[in-house]
């Protein structure tokens, strides 16, 4: 079951209490045993969630229907049933790893549909990304999908941009949108370079957009640009 609605800014999604089971599961050596919250956003967009005890704070997830399938960003864990729920296994097309510290279950999902794992190629020579394809600021790794790098935040850290429905903007640890920090620049301590960091979020301006997508926190699905030029000029970026 996957529910569509309207996410407002600071209201967590619902939770569906179960997920379709149309055909047998891939194999996958790790998957998760919780269901998680899965949310269609657009026709084209869907996240999904779950609590990380280990760093005390929601993960998210997104999955974007792009020209040539869909790509999966920053992915944690999937179980048996949402391996196979339509809204994501069909057409998988890639997976796009947002830093160093966003692997989560990219690898596992990657074997699984047998996709490849796109990432900055700052990130090269990295031990845990051995077969990814490295991906510059402003290239287009897929027809409509788009790689901003932020550097500043941590390694590797890039942003996606997503040209279709009015734009969409997936971002990593760069901005945050959870409490009690709410809609946010995360704490200095988790970037390399925080002034840095905000200088080049003013990047993002250059794209037009709707939605703001999180790594860490509820979606943003109206007035993203305009919310988030009023973030960075705020905070004097």
């Amino acid at each position: 079951m996957v529910f569509m609605v309207d996410i407002a800014p600071t209201v967590p999604p619902p939770r569906p209490q179960c997920l379709s089971q149309p055909r047998p599961q891939p194999k996958l050596h790790r998957v998760s045993p919780h269901p998680h919250d899965l949310t269609q956003v657009t026709p084209h967009i869907f996240v999904w969630q779950h609590y990380d005890p280990d760093v005390k704070a929601d993960l998210f997830s997104t999955a974007l229907q792009a020209d040539t399938g869909i790509y999966f960003i920053d992915p944690i864990p999937l179980t048996p049933a949402e391996l196979v729920d339509p809204h994501l296994s069909r057409s998988p097309a890639g997976i796009f790893v947002t830093n160093v510290n966003h692997l989560r279950a990219s690898t596992a999902l990657a074997a699984a549909f047998s996709i490849p794992i796109y990432a900055n190629e700052e990130l090269s020579g990295t031990p845990n990304f051995p077969m990814a394809h490295w991906v510059g600021d402003g290239e287009s790794f897929s027809p409509g999908l788009t790689a901003i790098s932020i550097p500043g935040g941590p390694a590797g850290e890039t942003a996606v941009y997503h040209r279709d429905n009015g734009g969409t903007i997936v971002i990593g640890d760069a901005i945050i949108n959870f409490e009690p920090y709410g809609f946010s620049l995360p704490p200095a301590k988790y970037c390399l370079n925080f002034k840095r960091m905000q200088k080049s979020l003013r990047k993002l301006l250059d794209y037009r957009f709707q939605r703001v997508l999180f790594a860490h926190g509820t979606p943003i699905v109206s007035d993203g640009f305009l919310r988030l030029e009023r973030l960075l000029t705020d905070r004097g970026c």
